[in-house]
C-alpha cells in the first residue's frame, strides 16, 4: 500500500493553520490484501470485491474495492493532521467504482468554521478523485478540531 500525503491552502501566509478553503489530500493505492483485510474485519464478503465474473455481470470491469474503505481516507487525514479531532458526521455519495491499483486522492476542504469554547467546529467538503480526474465519492463532514494549528504533513511517501 502506498500513501501519499498532500497539503495546500488558500494562503501561503500561514501554511500550518487550518482556515476556511485550506485544502488537505492523502493519496493511496488499494491492493488485493487491503480488500481481504477490510473483508476479514468488517465480514463484508460481497461477491463483487472478490469474484471478477460477479463484478462483470453487476456491470463492473473488474473487482471493486468497498466504497467504506476507500471513504476511511477521509478521517485519517484528519487523524495525521488534527491528533484528538472527533469525526463528527459524513455523507456519501459513491459516483463510480474503484478497482485495486486505482490510485485515489481523498481531498478535504474545509467550508465553515466556528470556534466554540476551546474547540472548533470545521465543515468540510469531502472528495476522492482517481488520479486521472474523474470523482468517485462526493461529500460532506463535520469534524470537531482541538485547534486550528496542523501537525506538519510527511513529504514522502509511506508505507504502512
Amino acid at each position: 500500500m502506498l500513501i501519499k500525503r498532500f497539503f495546500s491552502s488558500s494562503s501561503s501566509a500561514s501554511p500550518n493553520l487550518f482556515k476556511i478553503g485550506s485544502i488537505l489530500k492523502q493519496a493511496r493505492t488499494f491492493t488485493d490484501a487491503d480488500i481481504l483485510d477490510y473483508s476479514k474485519l468488517t465480514h463484508d464478503a460481497n461477491p463483487l470485491h472478490f469474484d471478477a465474473e460477479c463484478a462483470k455481470n453487476a456491470g463492473f470491469d473488474d473487482c471493486i474495492v468497498h466504497g467504506m474503505l476507500v471513504a476511511s481516507l477521509f478521517p485519517r487525514i484528519f487523524a495525521t493532521h488534527f491528533p484528538g479531532a472527533i469525526y463528527v458526521s459524513q455523507t456519501l455519495q459513491f459516483k463510480l467504482p474503484v478497482y485495486i491499483g486505482d490510485e485515489i486522492i481523498a481531498e478535504v476542504q474545509a467550508t465553515s468554521i466556528r470556534q466554540i469554547k476551546n474547540k472548533y467546529i470545521a465543515k468540510l467538503s469531502t472528495k476522492c478523485i482517481k488520479h486521472d480526474g474523474p470523482l468517485v465519492i462526493d461529500g460532506e463532514a463535520t469534524a470537531v478540531l482541538p485547534s486550528l494549528v496542523m501537525e506538519p504533513p510527511h513529504l514522502s511517501s509511506t508505507s504502512s
